[in-house]
């Protein structure tokens, strides 16, 4: 059995940077930098100052020097592959030297960024990274997908006693669970998972969103969404299945390029996110049936039998006098069988509700 077996109950909303997430909140939307700043501070500032324009509550970096995250070899394992969209061909060292944020940015960026009301924390690749950020205060942690398998760093990050956001691309079942014992080992009481299919980008046909419910089913956690593929339809039909939380990298023009622009939102998509997510939240009420009392002018406008023109006592109910038409207070339209070939049992003006006492 999972050594971290949910139950089958909705999750407990966690608390995280002021902010509640979980079912019934409002989804929370992490906003990625990543490597977007393309080399420059003041865009990196830019792009968070966007982000805070789009309604966004939290803004994600990574924390990690190329030298702590690889070495610099060449060999084949250390590529990608050359036919890879993105990236193919490039050296890992040199790729994460060019995306990387420099460390002594991270310091104006969470600045800027708490002015602005964002919540700013980072995903660490390793335990100097830990210590860079545990100087800033920062208000939770990010496991990205690849190092869910690196147990020591999560149980590194856990002893802050911050709340994890853990991403699940690629990773089985079996190593979720073992992450989420090593987070709750480490001292993590507050975890939110990410389901997230780490391909960049990412086709929406391997978005998979039933795992969705899923995850919250085998793990009793919060569960969100980090996202990669184009546009925002996936993350609005995640928030439909049950997903608190939504990660989207951003760039401020994926015209200007970049490692990650191809798969970022820019600040508009962002802010119709933010938005749209919200909307599929706020629908997803339980099954009803029955006029809602939002209804109430619609339910007056249902077809009934009315008088279409004045008739006298004594004359024939017809087809060319009693017809149904909006809106309701007459008899029901399929009485119309038994009502046609009586006679009115007094004057009528057209515009009458039929009603039993008329004929």
């Amino acid at each position: 059995m999972l050594a971290t077996l949910g139950a089958m109950r909705t999750p407990d909303p966690i608390e995280l940077g002021g902010h509640r997430v979980g079912p019934g909140e409002k989804p929370f939307v992490i906003a990625e930098v990543s490597g977007n700043h393309n080399g420059s501070l003041d865009r990196a500032l830019e792009i968070v100052e966007a982000i805070a324009g789009s309604g966004a509550q939290a803004v994600k970096f990574q924390t990690y020097r190329a030298d702590t995250i690889t070495i610099d070899a060449d060999g084949p394992a250390f590529r990608i592959r050359d036919d890879h969209g993105l990236w193919g061909g490039r050296n890992l060292y040199q790729l994460y030297e060019q995306a990387h944020t420099p460390w002594e940015w991270h310091e104006p960026l969470f600045t800027r960024a708490r002015e602005l009301g964002l919540v700013p924390f980072s995903s660490p690749f390793d335990p100097t990274a830990i210590e860079l950020l545990e100087s800033l205060d920062a208000p939770a942690y990010k496991v990205a997908s690849a190092e869910l398998v690196d147990l020591p760093l999560i149980r590194a990050m856990a002893a802050t006693g911050k709340p994890l956001v853990v991403s699940t691309g690629m990773a089985t079942l079996a190593e979720i669970d073992a992450a989420l014992t090593a987070a709750r080992d480490g001292g993590a009481t507050e975890i939110v998972l990410l389901a997230c299919t780490a391909s960049y980008p990412a086709d929406p046909v391997d978005a998979n969103l039933q795992t969705i419910p899923a995850l919250r089913e085998a793990f009793g956690v919060p569960i969100g969404l980090s996202d990669h593929t184009p546009g925002i339809g996936v993350p609005v039909a995640a928030v439909a299945l049950g997903a608190v939380a939504i990660e989207k990298h951003v760039t401020l023009q994926r015209a200007d390029g970049g490692v990650d622009s191809d798969f970022s939102l820019e600040p508009a998509e962002l802010a119709a996110l933010v938005t749209e997510t919200d909307v599929a939240r706020r629908a997803m009420g339980p099954a009803r049936f029955g006029p809602r009392e939002s209804e109430r002018d619609t339910l007056a406008l249902r077809r009934s039998l009315y008088v279409v023109a004045d008739a006298a006592a004594g004359d024939k109910v017809t087809e060319e006098n009693v017809r149904s038409i909006r809106p309701a207070g007459g008899l029901p339209t399929d009485t119309i069988g038994t009502v046609l070939g009586r006679t009115f049992t007094r004057d009528v003006a057209r515009g009458t509700p039929l009603t039993w006492d008329l004929i």
